[in-house]
C-alpha cells in the first residue's frame, strides 16, 4: 500500500467511523462504571449537552433514542461508503496506521499549540495555558472525561458544528477555501468558549482561551484534512496524556 492510498483510505467514512467506535465504547463503559449512570455523574460536557437535548424531548427514553440515532447514523454512513467503494474486506493496516498517526499528533499537539500561543501572547508558559479545573478530579475520572472529549467534543464541534458552518458558507456562495476557513475559525472560537461553561468550566483567562482557540483551529483543520476518527483519537490521547502527566 502506498502512502497516498493510505491517506485516501484512512479518511473514508467506513474507516474513519469504525476507527472511532472503540473510543466511544471505551468512554461509555468507563463512564457508566464510575458514575453508574448514562448521563449523571462527572461526564464530558459535550456528552451531557447532546444527551440532554434528547432527554428534554423524550425523557429517559430519549437516551435510548440518542443511542439508536448515534449507532444507526454511524452504521448507515459506514454501509453507504462501503457499498460505494465496491464492498470487499476492510484492511486492518488502515486502522493500525490511523492509530499510529493519532499517537504522533497527540504527542506533539500540546507543544505546537503552546508554542503558537506563546508567540501570540509573548511567552505564557505551557502550564499556564493548559491549566484546567478538571485536574482537581480523581485520576480515573479525569481519564474518562478525556476519552469523552475525544469522541463527543469532536462529534459536536467538528462533525456537527464545523460541517454545518462549512455547508452554510457554501450555501452562501463562498468558495470552498473561504467556507473552510470560516468554518474552522468560527468553530474554534465556539470550542474555546465551551470550556468556560458549567460547574467544571475553567476561569476565563486570556492565555487559556487563546490556547484553546488555537487548539480548536488545529483540531478543526485536522478534521477537514484527516477525518473524524483520527481527530477524535488525537484529542482523546492528548487529553489522556495530559492527565497522566499531571497525576
Amino acid at each position: 500500500m502506498s502512502l497516498r492510498d493510505y491517506l485516501t483510505a484512512s479518511r473514508e467514512p467506513r474507516y474513519s467511523v469504525l476507527f472511532a467506535l472503540p473510543l466511544l465504547l471505551l468512554y461509555e463503559v468507563s463512564a457508566a462504571l464510575i458514575s453508574g449512570s448514562a448521563v449523571h455523574g462527572v461526564r464530558n460536557g459535550a456528552d451531557v449537552m447532546l444527551k440532554t437535548v434528547f432527554i428534554v424531548l423524550g425523557g429517559q427514553a430519549g437516551l435510548v433514542v440518542f443511542g439508536a440515532v448515534l449507532i444507526g447514523a454511524g452504521a448507515w454512513i459506514v454501509w453507504r461508503d462501503h457499498r460505494k467503494r465496491g464492498g470487499g474486506r476492510l484492511d486492518k493496516r488502515i486502522f493500525l496506521g490511523s492509530f499510529a498517526e493519532s499517537l504522533v499528533y497527540a504527542a506533539i499537539f500540546g507543544q505546537v499549540v503552546a508554542l503558537l500561543t506563546a508567540q501570540l501572547l509573548y511567552g505564557p508558559s505551557l502550564s499556564l495555558v493548559q491549566g484546567t479545573t478538571v485536574s482537581a478530579l480523581p485520576l480515573g475520572t479525569q481519564l474518562v472525561v478525556s476519552l469523552g472529549a475525544g469522541i463527543y467534543e469532536e462529534l459536536l464541534f467538528r462533525v456537527l458544528l464545523v460541517s454545518a458552518l462549512l455547508a452554510l458558507g457554501l450555501k452562501a456562495g463562498w468558495s470552498r477555501p473561504v467556507s473552510v476557513a470560516f468554518a474552522v475559525i468560527v468553530g474554534a472560537l465556539i470550542f474555546a468558549v465551551f470550556h468556560y461553561v458549567g460547574p467544571y468550566g475553567d476561569p476565563l483567562e486570556l492565555s487559556s482561551f487563546t490556547f484553546r482557540a488555537i487548539a480548536g483551529l488545529l483540531l478543526s483543520g485536522l478534521y477537514v484534512a484527516r477525518g473524524f476518527g483520527i481527530t477524535a483519537w488525537t484529542h482523546a490521547l492528548y487529553d489522556v496524556g495530559l492527565a497522566l502527566l499531571a497525576a
